[in-house]
């Protein structure tokens, strides 16, 4: 073998390995506004679409029972990974549940309004619960981000349909960090 042999036959290794090493990294961290930052100790694991609706009930304001609004009561979402694969499900608790069982609870910890003013807002959420082994065992950060929807409505919640609910259509990403 001679040496420009040896000289190619390294650099295409040298390209092989290269290639591996960014095909088998972790997706970079997504760029959001500070305010749902995930902590910077923690690492994206899971990345997955959601679509589905917000739940809203029309009922008297906490502050004010005189007064009646559109009350957020919870989501309902089928969560899909970025090929387009049912992973799980998006309910009230805040949880995240996984085909695989795995489970993750949270709590909102931040927001920001996001740039959509018809969306609902980005949030960063603080796991407080985990169950199961799969996906979401180790999740502590969650991100509500590039939301669609799910707005209560603006209008019709009046004290003669109080009890009535609305099932608002939404899309959002969610990343979950460990």
């Amino acid at each position: 073998m001679t040496t420009k042999d040896v000289t190619h036959r390294a650099a295409t290794v040298s390209l092989a390995l290269l290639l591996a090493g960014c095909v088998s990294s972790r997706p970079p961290t997504p760029v959001v506004p500070a305010a749902v930052a995930a902590p910077s100790d923690q690492v994206l694991a899971v990345e997955a679409r959601a679509t589905g609706v917000q739940i809203y009930e029309c009922g008297a304001n906490k502050d004010d029972p005189a007064r009646v609004e559109w009350i957020f009561r919870a989501p309902e979402a089928d969560l899909f990974d970025t090929k387009g694969k049912q992973i799980g499900k998006h309910y009230a608790g805040p949880t995240w549940e996984a085909t695989d069982g795995s489970k993750v609870v949270g709590e909102i910890q931040s927001r920001d309004n996001g740039p959509d003013p018809q969306a609902i807002p980005w949030l960063l959420l603080r796991v407080t619960a985990t169950s199961g082994d799969g996906i979401f065992a180790r999740i502590r950060s969650i991100q509500r981000v590039a939301t669609s929807g799910g707005r209560a409505p603006m209008e019709g919640c009046t004290e003669g349909v109080v009890g009535v609910v609305a099932r608002v259509p939404y899309t959002a990403t969610y990343y979950f960090y460990r």
